[in-house]
């Protein structure tokens, strides 16, 4: 009997234990996730500055020119979609840009141009410009739903879908994507609208 009764208190303290640490889990979890402390806003600045951070997502659009000039009409794109080669053909046909003639002081576009030169996919270590990179191989698209990868990565998005008002068609990113503007383009942050 007294082998019984130890065999209980040990599994009763056993689930007592692994009770307490699945709710220190969950409560931990919890903090981090909806607390807007002085803890949580260190972690998210050193993720978004880590090299992990900038491996792993696109970098923000951080160009105030492109940002006010660009930035009017539609999303800014972050340079790290298209390489270099397609970002100077945009820049190259102002004149009809999708439709549009738009028109740019002297050194708002060599600023613009230098922007996204600079960040282009081919200077870029995250993974999705990376992935850009290889799908194009010597192509150079005008837009970026030309790109093979990306053309891949939406494959099972309807037409139909593309084509709601609330989305309009697949270059409008941030209709779906609702961390795009911070360069996170990944499945967990999509919510298609209806």
């Amino acid at each position: 009997m007294t082998g019984t009764r130890k065999w209980i208190t040990f599994l009763a303290a056993l689930l007592v234990m692994i009770n307490g640490a699945f709710y220190a889990v969950l409560a931990d979890h919890d903090d981090d996730h909806d607390r807007e402390g002085k803890r949580s806003q260190h972690q998210k600045r050193y993720r978004e500055n880590s090299k992990d951070y900038k491996k792993r997502y696109l970098t923000p659009v951080n160009n105030p020119t492109y940002i006010e000039e660009c930035g009017g009409c539609h999303f800014t794109y972050q340079p790290e979609l298209l390489p270099s080669r397609s970002w100077d053909k945009i820049l190259a046909g102002l004149e009809d840009h999708y439709g549009e003639v738009i028109e740019l002081d002297p050194k708002s576009k060599r600023e613009i141009a230098e922007y996204l030169k600079t960040n282009a996919a081919e200077y870029s270590s995250a993974k999705r410009a990376v992935k850009i990179m290889q799908s194009l191989g010597n192509r150079t698209p005008m837009r970026i739903t030309q790109i093979p990868y990306i053309q891949e990565k939406h494959h099972e998005v309807s037409q139909k879908v593309l084509e709601r008002d609330s989305i309009g068609s697949l270059s409008n990113c941030s209709a779906c994507h609702t961390t795009a503007k911070k360069g996170i383009y990944e499945d967990d942050y999509v919510v298609i609208p209806p």
